[in-house]
């Protein structure tokens, strides 16, 4: 029943009613780039005030004596409006002439309305659907759980790039003592390389000069990249938390960085801690909802 979107604009419409489920109709076409059709109603005052609203659509005003050669150049027919009689049976649309294969080869008459402006019996007709209230409230509920799954997925990766975003936040509780640590490295370099190049003389070619600084820029970072990889923690489990904390102390004390240790083993010690706590909270919730559904209180519950 969806409409392929390359046919928005090429797809020949039908409206049959200009009433209120009428304009909603034609509303919901223009929106979906329906740009021509063709809106039958007993009288031309109701399409003349749908005209003047909606200017982005070419709507066309045909009486309801018309509306059986109206409908056989449609390829979509939209009714309602009220009738003593189907307006449409197989005996007066038979001979309608097909539909273009572009469009799904098929006629497709849709009525909103009740009583209800198209027979059953077209349905027996090899080119021709029929579509009532009933199936459009099938393909609403379908589009309503194929959007909660969508929903659900976008969720999760939510997240999950939420868990990542977190995981780099908290791993920057040790950006003190690493922008210590590597200061500290860059001040033994900068001397070091200095005490080099003057003991050579004043004569160094600029690319040799360069040379050794990228060298000893190279060292600095090798031997760095090791003590670097071991003080991020990102609170996910206490093994990692035990050891970066080691190894915080550890750096902190070998090379007399001078940095408050404490108040970075409390930031994360408390992630750790909030993570294993939202861990728990599913678990809790249920035990919670379970004891009450048994009549108990969830305090008189002892884990063992």
């Amino acid at each position: 029943m969806k409409l392929p979107e390359p046919c928005h604009s090429t797809a020949r419409m039908l409206v049959i009613g200009a009433g209120k489920n009428g304009k909603i109709v034609i509303k919901h076409l223009v929106a979906k780039g329906c740009t021509k059709m063709v809106v039958v109603n007993r009288s031309e005052e109701r399409v003349i005030a749908i005209q003047e609203e909606i200017k982005d659509a070419e709507i066309t005003y045909k009486p309801l004596s018309e509306y059986l050669k109206c409908a056989s150049e449609a390829d979509f027919i939209f009714t309602s409006t009220p009738t003593d009689a189907p307006l449409f049976v197989k005996e007066n649309t038979a001979d309608f002439p097909p539909v273009s294969s572009e469009i799904g080869g098929f006629r497709l008459f849709i009525h909103i309305s009740f009583p209800r402006n198209v027979g059953a019996c077209i349905n027996d007709l090899e080119t021709t659907s029929v579509y009532n209230v009933d199936d459009l409230k099938e393909v609403v509920a379908a589009n309503k759980e194929d959007g909660l799954r969508k929903a659900m997925e976008a969720q999760a990766i939510i997240a999950e790039e939420s868990k990542q975003f977190e995981a780099w936040r908290e791993s920057l509780e040790t950006v003190p003592i690493i922008k210590k640590l590597r200061a500290y490295a860059e001040r033994i370099r900068a001397a070091e390389l200095d005490k080099c190049l003057s003991k050579i003389g004043d004569n160094i070619p600029k690319k040799t000069r360069k040379a050794v600084d990228d060298l000893s820029r190279g060292i600095v970072n090798k031997l760095l990249h090791g003590p670097m990889q071991h003080l991020r923690c990102d609170g996910s489990d206490s093994r990692t938390l035990s050891e970066t904390l080691e190894n915080m102390h550890a750096l902190n004390r070998m090379f007399s960085l001078e940095t408050e240790v404490s108040i970075l083993e409390q930031k994360v010690r408390a992630k750790v801690e909030q993570a294993q706590k939202s861990d728990w909270d599913p678990f809790i919730t249920a035990m919670r909802s379970e004891n009450k559904r048994d009549g108990f209180s969830m305090y008189h519950v002892r884990f063992i």
